[in-house]
């Protein structure tokens, strides 16, 4: 086991490449980090969907790099934009599940870049925490300069959190969205200084509400499903607006444009393309997203890739392309950077998944204030003091020593490995899927190959051990 956590931890800190950084800030591109909420594998026409019209997005996949096999950290929200932010798994901060907020000792991308010359916006769905201007897990304490962003999801004529005052926003959400983020890139984008703008939608999460001119492009399709769709085809304009903001500006060539998921698809309405599981399931499907980047400069014909990328792997990736070395505590990503140069095609790390059956915390869906993470000023004193003097505290073990309960899966090569355990790890089940011959997990082969099930499970047993460090503090 020793031996297994010191593997890991050089596996974990090889990944500084050895080109040298640029020699200013301004030779490095500018980065912009888009993700949808809830949008499933299958969940764009470029995939196969029969019905969805999503023209930007299609134009970008076949313009750009096209991941094939790229997944979010955790099959939920909160978690996957904290690996985003962090190049960590998110039980490594205590993200367990959605609305859990990310530690204020979290060393996240925006504050790297902004240390390294970047001017950092955050735009749209935050969900790590209370968006309040007194909060210590704010956009603006995790490293973004300008942020106008909600709590949680949010859907047309949104209220959103403007450095901390409450703004009533009018318009389609992502619509809306994105007309701040490009009023902000066009001011930042007239200095010398690059600049990295994240746009997180609100899209396509329930409670579905599409504007009429996206909805009525479905009213053929069963009722339940028109408003969902038209979300999708609202957060595809919305793209193509951001987009062509960039190509007007004129910073487009030289921009990072990376679009991706949070979590894989949702039951009844959305589609996995086919693989088994959904949202909240560490199945293919609930992990599974769609994923494309742009730019130009550095990418400049279309390609593809089958090999196995995670929403960890983008701050290494951005990092390595922006000749910073990171000097933190471990990652569980990758630079992606060989990958987009054409010089790997094959994952080198084996991924680790951990949901740990970690209750999510429950935030009002009708606008910005939480039940759990106050926002405004409306809030009363002793309730923030209460709630941010717990986000502050790095928590307490959560697991006995050895206990890694709930539901984890390890993906090494085309093998993947899912563990289901008690609470009390008394009883624990072993699947074993061979991803390129069964992608959709339908055979169970861990009886016939019994030796390759305890291999894998001594190396994903290794990784929770050094996940659950991370957890108890020994990280700061």
């Amino acid at each position: 086991m020793v031996c297994a956590i010191a593997c890991f931890h050089a596996e974990a800190f090889a990944q500084t490449g050895d080109k040298p950084a640029p020699s200013s800030a301004k030779e490095r591109p500018h980065i912009v980090l888009v993700m949808s909420d809830d949008q499933g594998w299958g969940d764009v026409a470029y995939n196969g969907h029969p019905v969805l019209r999503t023209p930007n997005l299609d134009a970008a996949a076949a313009s750009g790099f096209r991941f094939d096999s790229f997944y979010a950290a955790a099959p939920s929200c909160s978690p996957t934009r904290a690996s985003v932010l962090t190049g960590r798994h998110p039980n490594r901060m205590g993200v367990f599940s959605w609305g859990h907020s990310i530690r204020p000792q979290e060393t996240t991308i925006a504050e790297v870049l902004r240390e390294n010359g970047y001017l950092t916006g955050h735009f749209g769905k935050w969900h790590l925490g209370s968006v309040r201007a007194d909060s210590p897990v704010n956009p603006g304490k995790n490293g973004f300069d300008r942020w106008v962003s909600s709590p949680n999801f949010y859907d047309n004529n949104p209220v959103m959190s403007n450095e901390g005052r409450e703004e009533k926003i009018r318009g389609e959400s992502s619509a809306a969205t994105v007309d701040f983020a490009l009023e902000w890139i066009a001011e930042a984008s007239k200095g010398e200084s690059p600049i990295f703008a994240v746009i997180w939608f609100g899209s396509p999460h329930y409670p579905h509400r599409a504007a009429p001119q996206d909805k009525a492009l479905y009213a053929n399709q069963p009722k339940k499903n028109q408003d969902f769709l038209g979300e999708v085809t609202g957060i595809d304009r919305a793209f193509g607006q951001l987009r062509n903001g960039l190509d007007e500006l004129g910073i487009r060539d030289d921009t990072i444009l990376w679009f991706t998921s949070d979590n894989g698809a949702l039951k009844k309405v959305g589609s996995t393309g086919g693989y088994k599981g959904s949202k909240h399931k560490l199945f293919e499907g609930g992990l599974r997203v769609p994923a494309i980047l742009e730019w130009p400069t550095g990418i400049s014909e279309a390609r593809s890739s089958a090999m196995k990328c995670n929403t960890t792997d983008i701050f290494p990736t951005l990092l390595d392309i922006a000749g910073i070395e990171h000097s933190g505590p471990v990652l569980d990503g990758i630079s992606l950077l060989p990958l987009l140069k054409g010089e790997m095609a094959v994952r080198p790390k084996s991924m680790g998944f951990w949901n740990a059956n970690v209750p999510g915390h429950f935030t009002n869906p009708a606008g910005p204030v939480s039940k759990v993470f106050p926002t405004f000023e409306n809030w009363s004193d002793k309730k923030v003091n209460r709630v941010t003097k717990r986000v502050e505290k790095v928590p307490h073990q959560r697991f006995p020593p050895g206990v890694y309960p709930g539901n984890a899966a390890w993906i090494s090569g085309d093998w993947k490995l899912h563990r289901a355990s008690s609470s009390d790890m008394k009883k624990v089940k072993w699947e074993l899927f061979n991803l390129a011959e069964d992608p959709r997990e339908d055979h169970n082969v861990a009886d016939q190959y019994r030796d390759l099930v305890e291999q894998m499970n001594a190396d994903l047993t290794a990784w929770l051990e050094n996940v659950s460090q991370s957890l108890n503090g020994e990280d700061y």
